[in-house]
């Protein structure tokens, strides 16, 4: 007798139909452009990086590839481009995307479109941009309300249930006059660093199919490396904007608590929760740190006009497209240090995990180039022993409300759990208010220990700042094989402390990297440990699925000071290209062919 097929099946047979029925015929991809599924070691890295500007046209090429959000803007705004081409050039190559690696969620064409063309017909009535990021293409995590548009994030009983109102930052983005070209796809609970559900499947990495394009925000990661987006905004708790970041070769920005609206989202746990808990973050993935910088500048002051749960937030230096123009010498950086040199710190481990080559030979390489950089001091620095208690009180805050709501919206339709979350997930009982008091009284101590991490007291007590950011990994490994994403203390211990926090790529993983036949020496120095030596131990793994796969670090400053990182990533970002701070991107995800100045 056929086995009863369970109600998440058909709900996601219906969604995945209706997503596809808005990609037009004229976009579809010929079946023998299409990479292999399942990906097979046998079928190697299928890096389908290329393959959009093959079927695009040369000028949705040139729009979809040769500017800056600043640049695109002019462009618009001058009328040497319309919205509407620029629109629709941004979502042929969304489309085109989406068909290569499974990262939309909502396609949003259609209304995209009408948007662009309301836009054009402003311009030339009004004779000036509708805002100041007048025509601008971008997407949003499926996390993010839109109206009239589901926020399934994934799970089958929140399908075809379109949400009545749109998220602040949504307003937000709209009224400064951006375009929401698409939703992309997210991991099953929001809770894993690799994005696949059952409604929408698996977002696969452009660069190397065998490995993770991270999550939570991956397929925000995946779109804007396929330049199929200007701009992607996604969320970070446990380092989903960073992570996969890192793993599609782009920048990632977590901004402090407060500084972009969060709210008008999926529902995830009991509303409120996360006031009492850890709450969550709105941020850019971009191609960019200078397209990170006009973002920032735009939303951020305003983030508090439409956000009941944002700060102000001034942005009062330059912009970095023309402080570091071709046109006049960059100024030299400026911090914290005796004769005014700005102090970076770098941290190689968090006590929880020693580093795989690959990243700690990125990290040398980073602090190397840092140290010959004028008016910067490079210091190594001990791991503080609060960043290594972070991960444990963070996992345990995250925990408080016992998973309840999530559980039950997974159960209600008889899904089951995806293959990373099967041994990690499971419903328990919300904490008690003084269990959840002694956590936060934890938290408040690691916090008021990493705090002499940044300053120093003279003989009389008077304080000041010693290190002005702090430059470390994303993880200790490098991009994982799907489902291999290991231990996340090294971006959630940030978001534990309140720090703002970016990626930058690098370069590529390279053969001398991988140090073939060479075993990690030592001994695991904790569980996270042990998982993280088995992703380099060559009985179990074969080191060269990394070959070609982004390298990136972690800049980290202060609380509040999210002005501050972007200006330490774009000279983290120009000293690693030999340069000035660039608003290039770093790794091509090319491979071992990618361009000279994406290395070091």
């Amino acid at each position: 007798m056929p086995t009863r097929e369970a109600a998440w099946e058909s709900i996601a047979r219906r969604k995945q139909s209706e997503r596809a029925s808005r990609i037009p015929s004229q976009w579809t991809i010929p079946s023998h452009l299409l990479p292999s599924d399942p990906p097979l070691p046998s079928h190697g890295a299928q890096n389908v990086m290329h393959i959009p500007s093959k079927l695009l046209s040369p000028s949705e090429v040139s729009i979809t590839e040769s500017y800056t959000i600043a640049s695109l803007l002019t462009a618009i705004s001058s009328s040497r481009l319309s919205a509407e081409d620029v629109t629709r050039a941004f979502a042929h190559r969304a489309a085109i995307a989406h068909q290569l690696t499974n990262c939309l969620t909502e396609p949003l064409f259609d209304t995209a479109l009408a948007r662009a063309k309301y836009l054009d017909t402003y311009l030339r009535t009004h004779k000036r941009p509708f805002g100041p990021l007048h025509g601008l293409p971008v997407s949003v995590k499926d996390t993010f309300d839109v109206a009239g548009v589901d926020t399934s994030i994934g799970i089958a009983s929140l399908c075809h249930k379109p949400a009545t109102h749109n998220a602040p930052l949504v307003d937000l983005l709209l009224s400064l006059g951006c375009v929401i070209i698409a939703k992309t796809n997210i991991p099953q609970t929001l809770a894993s660093l690799d994005s696949v559900n059952n409604v929408f499947g698996r977002t696969m990495n452009p660069i190397n199919r065998l490995c993770t394009a991270g999550g939570s925000s991956g397929g925000e990661g995946v779109l804007v490396a396929m330049k199929g987006s200007m701009i992607g905004i996604g969320t970070d708790i446990g380092g989903s904007i960073r992570v996969p970041a890192m793993c599609n070769g782009v920048y990632g920005f977590k901004p402090s608590n407060g500084r972009i609206p969060y709210g008008g989202q999926a529902l995830t746990g009991v509303d409120g929760m996360s006031r009492t808990s850890i709450q969550a973050v709105a941020g850019p993935i971009a191609r960019s740190v200078e397209d990170i910088d006009v973002f920032m500048r735009e939303v951020g002051p305003r983030a508090r006009l439409f956000g009941e749960d944002c700060m102000p937030l001034t942005w009062t230096s330059p912009p970095l497209g023309k402080v570091h123009s071709n046109e006049q010498p960059p100024q030299p950086p400026h911090g914290s240090g005796k004769h005014g040199e700005l102090v970076v710190g770098v941290l190689r481990s968090d006590g929880n995990c020693a580093l795989l080559p690959p990243v700690d030979n990125v990290l040398s390489d980073v602090a190397g180039r840092l140290a010959r950089t004028p008016n910067v001091k490079v210091v190594e620095l001990p791991c503080p022993k609060a960043w290594t208690k972070a991960q444990s009180v963070m996992s345990k805050l995250m925990g408080v409300d016992g998973g309840v709501t999530m559980a039950e919206m997974i159960e209600k339709t008889g899904e089951p759990l995806v293959p990373w979350m099967r041994t990690r997930f499971r419903k328990g009982k919300p904490q008690p208010l003084t269990r959840v008091a002694e956590l936060q009284a934890l938290r408040a101590e690691l916090e008021r220990e990493m705090l002499k991490v940044w300053v120093e007291d003279d003989a009389d007590g008077r304080r000041t700042q010693k290190i002005d950011a702090i430059v470390c990994p994303v993880a200790p490994h490098p991009v994982p094989p799907i489902e291999g994403y290991n231990a996340v203390g090294m971006t959630s211990s940030w978001v534990l402390f309140d720090y703002p926090a970016g990626t930058v790529p690098v370069r590529d993983c390279t053969e001398r990297d991988l140090q073939l036949g060479t075993p990690q020496g030592g001994k695991p120095v904790s569980s996270w440990d042990e998982k993280t030596r088995d992703l380099w131990d060559e009985t179990k793994i074969d080191r060269r699925v990394y070959l070609g796969t982004p390298l990136s670090v972690q800049v980290v400053v202060p609380r509040l000071q999210d002005e501050k990182l972007v200006e330490v990533m774009a000279w983290v970002d120009g000293a690693c290209k030999a340069g000035g701070p660039s608003s290039s991107t770093g790794s091509t995800g090319q491979g071992s062919d990618a361009k000279a100045k994406s290395k070091l």
